[in-house]
C-alpha cells in the first residue's frame, strides 16, 4: 500500500485549508474541529494515536492496544469509536478483529487549523 509522506499531506491540506486565525469560522468549520479536537483531549486516546503512528505496517489490531494501555477491551473500543466518529482512525474489520490505522490528512487538516 503506497503512503503519502506527512510534508505531502500537510502541504495538501495547507493549500485547501486554512487557519482558524485567518478567518471567523462557521457553524460547520467550528463543529468539525471541535469534534476532532474533543476527541484529541484524552491521554489514552492520545496514546491510540501514538500507537499507531509508531506501529512498522501502519496498522494495529484491536487486540493489541489492551496490554500497554492497561484498558480493558470493552474501554479500548471505545475510544477507537471516539477517534472514529471524529475521523481520525479507520478500522478495517477482518474476521472477528478490527484492524486501526491513522488517518494522517484528517489529522494535518487540526494541525493546519492552529497554524497561525
Amino acid at each position: 500500500m503506497a503512503t503519502k509522506s506527512s510534508v505531502t499531506v500537510v502541504a495538501e491540506v495547507e493549500s485547501c485549508c486554512s487557519s482558524v486565525l485567518a478567518a471567523p469560522l462557521d457553524n460547520a468549520e467550528a463543529a468539525q474541529l471541535a469534534a476532532g479536537f474533543t476527541a484529541l483531549a484524552d491521554p489514552v486516546r492520545l496514546r491510540v494515536l501514538s500507537i499507531l503512528a509508531a506501529a512498522p505496517a501502519g496498522e494495529v489490531c484491536v487486540c493489541d492496544f489492551v496490554v500497554p494501555l492497561g484498558k480493558s477491551q470493552p474501554t479500548v473500543s471505545h475510544h477507537l469509536k471516539i477517534l472514529s466518529e471524529a475521523g481520525l482512525v479507520h478500522g478495517d474489520r477482518r474476521g472477528k478483529w478490527v484492524w486501526y490505522s491513522i488517518d494522517r490528512q484528517r489529522l494535518a487538516a487540526l494541525r493546519a487549523a492552529i497554524d497561525a
